[in-house]
Formats: structure tokens, C-alpha cells, sequence
């Protein structure tokens, strides 16, 4: 198992190899729906990535982006405050994020920017909405970055979910433009037995993907603007807890938290059922069934992959660039526990191959993709959470 520690200091560091990955025992005897749909081989790509901090001393850093303009990377913590850390480490504030529920597992969450940032200047959050004495909601709001002052303008709330509720755990959330005006969100399912039962309420944004415009109006393409009583919102329905997204191939992609086991990565499509929490690959945390005590059910979808033992998924992305060339078009996924990063090779729809890589780093919490091809990881922590970035030897 993942045995080696790695210490991460100011200057370029290279962890050592971890002991060769063995996959743990598993929470639940499920049989996969097909062969490719968990333990795919373990294999080695032959590329040792080095590490280098950017930044340290970030309070439970959760979401980061690129500024196209070379000048930094803007990163949530989710504590509440958002900063530009530039490509020497240093950090300023910047005014104007909305107010969070910075409790539990609430705060400021993701941030990404538009397609068109460089003209538009357009970026959206997720956070956890205050809402109430004691309640907090999955929201999304968009505005305008202005470099030049350091802060955020006109940033309006496009989404929040409903209903409010005062368990502050199973936000989800990650942002994911569609095209310039359209975004999907993902939400969490808030946990607790009650709550998680809206995943499958059509009356509810619990534990669904969302696709609004970023004017907070509903694309009338969506798959339920036309259904009575249903949230016309939703894109998708029966997710537990989103914390990875993404678009490959110009469809939604997301990967999602678990139980004791039961971390899916799905291909989403809309008005499609992904189970929650119905069928699950894993188990209660306390050892019992969860829904039906089945992995599978006619009318909800599979996953493409799932993990027993988990990974803790958080930011994914697909990548693109040289830097590492022989993951092109590989899916890399950060971990939160036992940490590190996950690699992917897909073959169309399938899982092929699997790697865990630095995994001695941490909690990664988002991965994104630098414009030299190298990769950004958040390393989740306080106090002392950082922004590092995973070069070529």
C-alpha cells in the first residue's frame, strides 16, 4: 500500500517510489457489471513526476484555475477567501466572493473560469450558502474578474440548491462550462439518511448534476423543463457526492465519493438515473446494505468504473498537453485518501489501465492543467496547505 511519505519543501523535490500498489481488501463482494468496470491493471508509465511547492501556508485549499495571461492562478480555500498566487508564490487577496457556511465540509469551493476569460473576464463559484439561522445550500455564482483592482464584480448567485438543510456535509461542488454561457454544477446529496433520499426527487437538487446559463436562466434544452413538479435544472439524478467533473469529448464526465467503497467515475447524460441511493458498489459505513442491498437495478445507470477500496476523488481533468506525453488524452484524478494522484487510460468508454502516482504528496484536492503542459495540484491541509506542480524529471 502507499507507504512512502513525501516531505514537501520550497524547492524542487522528487518522492521516492512508493512499494509496489496491491489493492486493498474490498467493503463488499459486488461483481462488476462488466470486466472492465473496477481493477483495471496496474500498471507503470515510467514517469516519476517532480514536485515543486508554489505556495504554502493556504487554509484547506479547494479549487484552482489558470489565469491565461500567465500572470497566476487563482485558488479558493475554503475558509472563504480567494487568492491570485502568482508563478514566484506570492498571494493576493481578492475582494468580493460572496459570503459561505464555512463549516464542516461547507465554504468556498470551486472556481473556474470561462472559455473566453481572456476577452470576457467571466468566472463562476460553488459555495455553501448561508441560508437562514442554521441552514446552507450548494450554490453558484458568476461575475467578472478584474485583474487590475484585485476583485470580482457583479458576481450574482445562478444557482442554489434547494432545499436548505442544516447538515453541512455533501456539497459537492464543481463548476464546469458547458460553452461561454452555460455551466454544470454538481451537488452532494447532504449525507445524512433523510437527505440522501432527495437524490432520487425530482422536486429537489440533491444529489443531481444542474445546467444553468451563467444569467442564472435555465437552457430550455434541458432534460425536465417540461416535466410537472421537477426542478428544471437537473441535468442528472442519483449522485451521492460530486467533487470531480469535467468535459471529454464534449460530454460531462464526473467521479464521485462513495460510501465504504462504491467511488464511481460516470459518463453522464441527461435525464439518466445513476442510482444513488438505490444501487451502490459499497456498503454503509457502519457495515449495512445501503438502498436495496444491490449493485444494480433495470432503469438506473452503471458506472464506467468504480473503486472498493476507495481513492477519495476530488478535481479531475483529462490531459492534453507534452509535458507528459505518454498520458495524452489519460484521465488524472486527484486523491484524498490514501492521497495522491490517480491515472486513467480510456479506451472510448472503458477503463484500461490504472497508475497511482506521488502518493506521498497529500490530499490532492483539484488538478488543473498549467499552459507549459505541466500539472497544478492543491494539497488539502491546514494550516499549511499548498499549491505544487508536478513536472517532468
Amino acid at each position: 500500500m502507499f507507504k512512502t511519505i513525501l516531505t514537501l519543501c520550497a524547492i524542487a523535490t522528487t518522492p521516492a517510489l512508493a512499494d509496489p500498489w496491491e489493492w486493498g481488501d474490498r467493503n463488499t463482494d459486488f461483481a462488476p457489471a462488466f470486466p472492465e468496470q473496477t481493477r483495471a491493471p496496474l500498471t507503470d508509465s515510467g514517469i516519476k513526476p517532480a514536485v515543486t511547492t508554489i505556495a504554502s501556508g493556504l487554509e484547506n485549499p479547494w479549487g484552482v484555475d489558470v489565469l491565461p495571461d500567465g500572470s497566476g492562478y487563482l485558488v479558493t480555500e475554503r475558509t472563504g477567501a480567494l487568492w491570485k498566487i502568482g508563478p514566484d508564490g506570492s498571494k493576493t487577496q481578492i475582494a468580493g466572493v460572496p459570503e459561505v457556511k464555512a463549516e464542516r465540509q461547507g465554504g468556498l469551493l470551486d472556481i473556474t473560469l470561462a472559455p473566453d476569460f481572456a476577452q470576457s473576464g467571466v468566472l463562476c463559484l460553488s459555495y455553501a450558502k448561508p441560508i437562514g439561522v442554521d441552514g446552507s445550500a450548494t450554490a453558484a455564482a458568476c461575475g467578472t474578474y478584474d485583474n487590475a483592482d484585485n476583485r470580482i464584480d457583479d458576481l450574482r448567485d445562478v444557482f442554489v440548491q434547494t432545499p436548505a438543510v442544516s447538515q453541512h456535509m455533501h456539497f459537492g461542488s464543481r463548476v464546469v462550462f458547458d460553452d461561454n454561457d452555460t455551466i454544470f454544477v454538481t451537488t452532494g446529496e447532504r449525507f445524512s439518511l433523510t437527505n440522501r433520499r432527495k437524490a432520487q426527487d425530482l422536486d429537489s437538487t440533491f444529489g443531481k448534476t444542474v445546467r444553468v446559463n451563467i444569467d442564472g436562466t435555465v437552457p430550455v434544452r434541458n432534460p425536465y423543463t417540461s416535466t410537472g413538479g421537477a426542478r428544471p435544472e437537473i441535468y442528472s439524478l442519483g449522485h451521492r457526492n460530486i467533487q470531480g467533473a469535467m468535459i471529454r469529448d464534449g460530454v460531462l464526465w464526473t467521479i464521485e465519493h462513495g460510501p465504504a467503497g462504491g467511488d464511481e467515475l460516470n459518463r453522464i447524460e441527461a435525464g439518466k438515473n445513476y442510482g444513488w441511493p438505490v444501487i451502490s458498489y459499497g456498503e454503509n459505513y457502519n457495515g449495512s446494505s445501503v438502498g436495496s442491498g444491490k449493485s444494480s437495478a433495470d432503469g438506473l445507470e452503471q458506472p464506467v468504473y468504480f473503486w472498493d477500496p476507495v481513492i477519495a476523488p476530488a478535481g479531475m481533468l483529462t490531459y492534453t498537453g507534452s509535458a507528459f506525453g505518454a498520458w495524452k488524452n489519460d484521465v488524472l484524478i486527484g486523491s484524498l485518501n490514501p492521497g495522491g494522484v490517480v491515472r486513467l487510460s480510456i479506451d472510448g468508454n472503458r477503463v484500461t489501465e490504472e497508475e497511482r502516482l506521488v502518493t506521498g504528496i497529500g490530499r490532492v484536492r483539484d488538478l488543473v492543467q498549467d499552459q507549459d503542459g505541466t500539472i497544478l495540484a492543491l494539497i488539502d491541509a491546514n494550516p499549511n496547505g499548498q499549491l505544487v506542480r508536478l513536472s517532468p524529471k
